[in-house]
Order: C-alpha cells, then sequence, then structure tokens
C-alpha cells in the first residue's frame, strides 16, 4: 500500500500520477534527485510507481514560499515524447486540439482527445526545429498516450514517435525570484525567453539541456530539461543559487495546491476521456476551423448542440471540498467536485467541479455534500488567484 505521511491526504496526492492501489513488488523508481529530498526531510511517498516528495517543511509553508519568493520541484516522472521527420509538425497537427503554429523555441499548451471528444491527455508541444519536436505529457499517461500517438500517427515511414521519458530529468524553478535564481547557473539570457518559450542551453555544468518559461504554478518560472546522466549536480547547485531569495524545496503537495488557485487542470481529476475541452473550459486551446484532427467534428456537434456542462470555480463556506463531492441546487444533485481544498494564498476554501451550462454563472448559489453534511458554496469567477 502507499505511503502516506500522517496529515497528508488522499486528495492532494493525486497530481499528474495515481499512487498505487494494490501491492506490487516492483521496486519504486527513484529520480536523481532521490538523496536530496531525504537529506532535506522529504516525506517520501509512492506516487504511481515513483518514490517523490509529498512535502518537506509543510504544504502550507512551500505554497507561500512560490507565491513570495520562489521553490524548486522534482518533475523527473513526467514523461517526454520526441517527434521526428520532415513532417513532424503535420503528424502532431493531426493528433492535437491546438494548432501548433509555432516556431522554432517556442512552446504550446494543447489537449489530445479521442474521437468522440474525450481528453487522452493535456500535454505541451515544445519545437526544436520543424522537423524535431519534443512533447511533455503527463506522468500517469505516458505509456497511454505514446501508444496513442503511434498508433495514430497519419505517416508512419515519415514520422517517428520515440519514447523519451527515461532520457530525461527535470526541475522546476518557479516564482517571482525564479530568473534570478536560475540564471546564476546558465549562459543563456533568461530575460530574452518569454512565456511559453525555450531556448537550449548548459545549466549548472550540466550540457543539453532545455530551458523552457512554462510551469503548473500560476507563477513566473523555468521547466528545466536535464539528460539524465549528469543531472544529479543541478539539485544542489540551484538550491545555493537561490539560498538568498528564500529558495526551498517544494513537494507534490504544494504543488497541487498551487494549481488548482491558478485553475490549472488535473489531468484524472478535472479532465479526462470523459470530459471535452469544451466543458473543461480550455477552448482556448482548441482550434476548431482547423480543417481536421481528432475530436474536431465530436466537439463540432457539441457546440452546435449546447455544451452540456461546464467545469467552475467554486468557493466553499465552513468545509472543504474534495474531488468526488456531489453539488446540489435546490436539494437536486446536479454535479461533482473534481477538485477541493484550503487554498493557503487566498485563505479561502476552494474548488473546482462540473455543473450545468445553466448553473455556471458566477454568482450561482450550490451546496456542497461534504461527508453527509451541506456546505453553501457558490460559483466564482476564475483563476482564484492570478500573478500581479
Amino acid at each position: 500500500m502507499p505511503i502516506r505521511p500522517p496529515g497528508v491526504t488522499r486528495a492532494l496526492l493525486c497530481l499528474e500520477a495515481p499512487l498505487s492501489t494494490t501491492p506490487s513488488s516492483a521496486p519504486l523508481r527513484r529520480t536523481p534527485f532521490f538523496e536530496f529530498h531525504v537529506a532535506a526531510g522529504g516525506r517520501m511517498i509512492d506516487f504511481g510507481g515513483w518514490e517523490l516528495p509529498v512535502q518537506y517543511a509543510g504544504l502550507t509553508a512551500e505554497h507561500k514560499t512560490v507565491r513570495s519568493a520562489v521553490g524548486l520541484f522534482d518533475v523527473s516522472h513526467m514523461g517526454e515524447i520526441r517527434v521526428r521527420g520532415a513532417k513532424a509538425l503535420d503528424a502532431v497537427r493531426h493528433l492535437v486540439a491546438n494548432d501548433v503554429a509555432i516556431v522554432d523555441g517556442q512552446a504550446q499548451y494543447s489537449p489530445m482527445c479521442y474521437e468522440n471528444g474525450g481528453i487522452v491527455d493535456d500535454l505541451i508541444v515544445y519545437r526544436i526545429t520543424e522537423d524535431n519536436l519534443l512533447i511533455c505529457v503527463n506522468a500517469a499517461n505516458r505509456e497511454k498516450d505514446f501508444a496513442w500517438m503511434v498508433e495514430n500517427n497519419p505517416l508512419k515511414g515519415e514520422v517517428e514517435f520515440t519514447d523519451e521519458g527515461d532520457q530525461w530529468a527535470q526541475v522546476a524553478i518557479q516564482g517571482r525570484h525564479a530568473e534570478a535564481t536560475l540564471q546564476k547557473l546558465t549562459g543563456v539570457d533568461l530575460s530574452a525567453i518569454k512565456y511559453y518559450w525555450h531556448a537550449a542551453g548548459t545549466v549548472a555544468g550540466v550540457e543539453g539541456c532545455i530551458i523552457a518559461r512554462t510551469g503548473y504554478t500560476g507563477e513566473d518560472g523555468f521547466e528545466v530539461f536535464l539528460p539524465v546522466a549528469g543531472a544529479a549536480a543541478i539539485w544542489p547547485a540551484v538550491v545555493a543559487a537561490g539560498a538568498e531569495y528564500g529558495l526551498t524545496p517544494i513537494g507534490l503537495g504544494a504543488r497541487d495546491t498551487l494549481r488548482l488557485e491558478a485553475k490549472m487542470c488535473l489531468y484524472g481529476n478535472d479532465i479526462d476521456a470523459t470530459t471535452t475541452p469544451l466543458e473543461a473550459g480550455i477552448a482556448w486551446a482548441v482550434k476548431l476551423k482547423r480543417p481536421f484532427f481528432i475530436g474536431r467534428d465530436a466537439m463540432l456537434a457539441q457546440r452546435a448542440a449546447g455544451v452540456p456542462r461546464r467545469l467552475v470555480c467554486l468557493t466553499v463556506e465552513g468545509r472543504i471540498a474534495r474531488h468526488g463531492h456531489t453539488l446540489l441546487s435546490d436539494g437536486a444533485v446536479v454535479g461533482v467536485v473534481t477538485s477541493g481544498t484550503k487554498a493557503p494564498w487566498v485563505d479561502a476554501n476552494i474548488a473546482l467541479g462540473y455543473v450545468p451550462d445553466a448553473l455556471s454563472a458566477p454568482g450561482t448559489r450550490l451546496q456542497v455534500d461534504v461527508r453527509g453534511k451541506l456546505a453553501d458554496a457558490v460559483v466564482v469567477k476564475g483563476p482564484f488567484y492570478k500573478r500581479a
């Protein structure tokens, strides 16, 4: 069974990978930074087959450090898929809902959908060159995503998909002092990297890195892809570089609360094979005017018929809503909570949940069934937190 530290709830341990629910004889996988997590007092858990820290000093303190200063995350469990070939862009455009109208050094967020419009995964496409793309996928979906891409590759023999997940480690440096911290360790001019752009470079002596101005916290920051060989040198170097700014390592628990305050969807909670991007509020990452991509026809039909439900932001009075709790209106069940927590920075009980379109307007009053007790809730305009 998974190792669950005292005071850590299941709701905080769902970020990008499921907790194991059945005993397994397979050893837990460790990232190149495992020893540093243990030395820093990280509370290690079985996180989808990886031994990763859920927290160090405490979730609330870590959350506030990222909002006010800078934090360091180990996200090496994420998956990386390489796409190569003269028509690599065409192949990826067939698979994802966004237009991938990006140039060398640019990145783009996109859902990838089934034919019925349900979401296979949400991912980021990094364009290295026209014939060389790197796609970062959610950890729990790595094998599924790779198999889907290979099976639905429209240009077999011309474009090749390769699972490179074992070749990369990854760290995220997030917060208002992220640029100043990382700049000490690289000759790449970080100020020249715009949001959702990236550059190749050496970081703390490790060559062959990809430095991307992306993140999953609602703060400015970087995600650095590192060749596994030599990657371990990065962790102590970043810790030392960020010391003057109050940098601390951040666990998976705070990563979840940070993304929820910023209304960033979590696959397996807020989006999955049963939800469409139109329902989930990420239609901005779907380009339905394109001639074709998998799931387009289903989403066009849904839009024409009227999107039946919407993912909304909720504030909850008096109690903390969690994933799976039911939403009610006038005593009738109308929806379900997908994510919920006590948000450390905005100091409120917040949640995401699906409700009928007619109940999705800000100001709509609802109730949440929290373990048999009803709590009042109100739909609010998201996100709960937006960087100033």
